[in-house]
């Protein structure tokens, strides 16, 4: 692969799919990292983001009827790093994530290596 996350790299998944999340979960195994908790919604998110100790946040945009946005607010005022997925054109217009990165749904495992290497480059 052109580039990979560090080995050990710990994610907190934010997905409101049980399925992507699962999937996503093995992609991140494969590649090293290790996960170390799933949200499901905005509420769950933020008490991880609290509560757990991780490298890097894997954000989906859309979580049912609520977005990530103020997830990644609060990473973005603590100082830690996350990368968003959607499988829409990019972000809102407007949302203060404009050099943000993205990664588009459905990913394969050398986009989402990649981009969180990237990410924490």
């Amino acid at each position: 692969m052109a580039s990979e996350p560090p080995a050990g790299t710990r994610v907190l998944i934010v997905e409101d799919e049980t399925i992507i999340a699962m999937t996503a979960e093995d992609m991140l195994e494969e590649v090293g990292c290790k996960t170390v908790a799933v949200a499901a919604n905005v509420d769950e998110a933020l008490a991880r983001a609290k509560d757990t100790e991780f490298d890097i946040a894997l954000l989906d945009l859309n979580l049912g009827s609520e977005n990530s946005l103020v997830v990644a607010h609060t990473l973005r005022e603590s100082g830690r790093r996350f990368l968003f997925a959607t499988g829409y054109e990019g972000l809102p217009p407007g949302s203060g994530f404009d050099n943000a990165p993205v990664i588009a749904k459905p990913y394969r495992l050398d986009q989402l290596a990649t981009a969180i290497a990237a990410a924490l480059a």
